[in-house]
């Protein structure tokens, strides 16, 4: 049997994938990244966190170069701090979106990302953060949400899981808008057509690369578009049963270096 080639770039998602449960990085997976570079191949972050809240994570990884945020939203290059490409959710559209969905579920709690390298995460009374070393800054009602120019929302609902409301919120917003599930607790709403995927495609083509070589992990629905896209898929142990169907392999936990046990494997 052939023996596969090494992969020419590493795309990683973060929470719950490359970061462990306190947000760190552990020695091993920064050896197996470091691994990466030395052999030549390129690795990208490409997550659902917005630009300003990768800084210091992109900072430990000795990143200098390009990351994919806000699910696709925004092209970020690391050592310029600058954005090189991004796009946004208009007003009428979210709050039309927003409008479908509780119609059809009830209220909902809402947030937004903003755009831009500064952009803050702004939760609306009643939403209550799914993860809680993210900074957040809470306003006094869902118009000042609005704002200033936003990348993606955020939602919860007060009874339903997030499976449910996911699958009730793709049966009304239609082309509205993207609607994904990135996290516990974390459904959200992305300007239309844009995916992880389509983020990881513009980074790549940027450096020259492109599907057939690009080994992807991640743990969660947001993944799916970016493994499809990528030769090949490899979901960590504890991943959403969506993203664990459309893998190629499945590695151990993030708490257990999974990303770490198959880059180890790859580049000896």
């Amino acid at each position: 049997m052939p023996v596969r080639p090494a992969p020419a770039l590493i795309a990683t998602d973060l929470d719950g994938t490359l970061l462990r449960g306190d947000d760190t990085l552990s020695e091993r997976s920064l050896a197996a990244l470091a691994r990466v570079t030395a052999a030549g191949a390129r690795h990208l972050v490409v997550t659902g966190r917005p630009a300003p809240r990768v800084r210091s994570l992109l900072k430990d990884l000795g990143c200098t170069g390009l990351a994919v945020c806000g699910q696709g939203a925004q092209l970020y290059d690391a050592g310029a701090d600058r954005l090189l490409w991004s796009v946004t959710l208009d007003r009428e559209t979210a709050e039309t979106a927003l409008g479908k969905i509780e119609a059809e579920v009830g209220e909902v709690y809402a947030a937004v990302d903003q755009d831009g390298v500064d952009g803050l995460t702004l939760i609306e009374p009643g939403y209550r953060m799914p993860h809680p070393t993210l900074p957040a800054r809470r306003v006094g009602r869902r118009d000042d949400l609005w704002r200033t120019p936003i990348s993606k929302v955020l939602l919860r609902h007060p009874g339903l899981s997030d499976d449910e409301l996911a699958e009730a919120a793709r049966g009304v917003v239609g082309s509205l808008a993207t609607v994904t599930m990135s996290g516990p607790g974390t459904v959200e709403l992305q300007p239309r057509g844009i995916t992880k995927a389509t983020g990881l495609a513009l980074a790549a083509g940027r450096l020259g690369l492109g599907p057939e070589g690009t080994l992807a992990f991640g743990d969660m629905p947001n993944d799916i578009p970016m493994f499809r896209w990528a030769a090949r898929g490899v979901a960590m142990a504890d991943a959403h049963p969506e993203l664990k169907a459309v893998a190629d392999e499945v590695t151990t936990s993030n708490e257990d270096d999974g990303v770490a046990v198959v880059l180890e494997r790859l580049f000896t």
